[in-house]
């Protein structure tokens, strides 16, 4: 049995084991799923002076969110997690609205549609339909910053290797939390830290992506972006946690990408589980990983 030393991190552990279903329970709906997370992400506090507000961009619904202090023609196109799955803006309102405000940006978090009702590329397509209309709109690539947690960190990976195969300019930078960028789930990290993961395990995501692929292979690179040619893409932040699943995706990703010459930055941060940042209220190292992204994104903007 693993010590914490960030009491914080033990106690998020325990309230997280404390809502956890009963051992043989039958698993949630994507129904159930997708309201439980929405229900988490409503109930959560915005920053001081933030509001958000619905907006269609590139015939894709999104939610534009604009922290006090946001500043020009900034913009952090946000692509949420929930294994492709589940999860929405909602679902995710305070941790943009957090990021947003650390990076001094509205924040347009795309509402792309989700398996096994629209699978794979539909998430891909939506993402580049947002990125296009952005540009459109007389937004220049140079003041947008792409960013996503789990399997929105894989779409936003996946997304720059769209905007390069459609020669399409790429934006300031990409920052991704505990990405999920390798489909076939075949990392070590599956293996060892099976036990340390609360959240995260090889057959749940065995089957989400199989809702995602719907028969096709993960193989393609926009479905497992650490197979992409990543050769003049934008720079990447990455951040995640030391005990979680997909701990290797993130260091696999960060390894392609130094091969391939993209500026890249790896952090790993001790005792800190998936997608960590979404506790923000509860966690010191989530507040201050955001922090340090939002200095990140402020630094890449034009």
């Amino acid at each position: 049995m693993a010590s914490w030393r960030d009491p914080e991190i033990a106690g998020v552990r325990a309230l997280m084991a404390a809502r956890r279903p009963d051992p043989g329970a039958p698993p949630p709906s994507h129904a159930e799923r997708r309201a439980a997370m929405d229900a988490m992400g409503e109930a959560g506090a915005l920053p001081t002076g933030c509001w958000h507000e619905p907006l269609t961009l590139g015939g894709v619904r999104c939610e534009r969110v604009t922290p006090e202090g946001a500043l020009g023609e900034r913009r952090m196109l946000y692509l949420h997690g929930g294994a492709y799955t589940a999860g929405s803006p909602r679902s995710h309102r305070p941790l943009v609205a957090r990021l947003a405000a650390a990076a001094r940006t509205r924040a347009i978090a795309a509402d792309y549609r989700l398996a096994p009702e629209h699978r794979f590329p539909a998430a891909v397509d939506d993402a580049e339909a947002v990125y296009r209309a952005l540009l459109e709109e007389g937004v220049a690539p140079a003041s947008i910053v792409v960013a996503g947690d789990s399997a929105g960190g894989g779409l936003t990976m996946a997304l720059a290797l769209r905007l390069k195969a459609q020669s399409l300019p790429q934006p300031a930078g990409f920052f991704v939390i505990s990405p999920w960028v390798d489909l076939s789930q075949s990392g070590a990290s599956y293996r060892t830290k099976a036990d340390t993961d609360p959240m995260i395990s090889k057959p749940g995501l065995d089957a989400s992506a199989r809702d995602y692929l719907g028969g096709l292979e993960a193989s393609d690179p926009l479905a497992s972006p650490i197979l992409g040619d990543f050769e003049g893409v934008a720079p990447v932040l990455i951040q995640t946690g030391s005990e979680e699943a997909l701990l290797s995706d993130s260091v696999t990703l960060a390894d392609v990408l130094a091969h391939a010459r993209v500026d890249v930055r790896l952090e790993v941060w001790p005792e800190m589980i998936h997608v960590f940042h979404a506790w923000g209220a509860a966690l010191q190292a989530a507040r201050r990983a955001i922090h340090v992204a939002g200095g990140w994104m402020d630094e890449r903007f034009a």
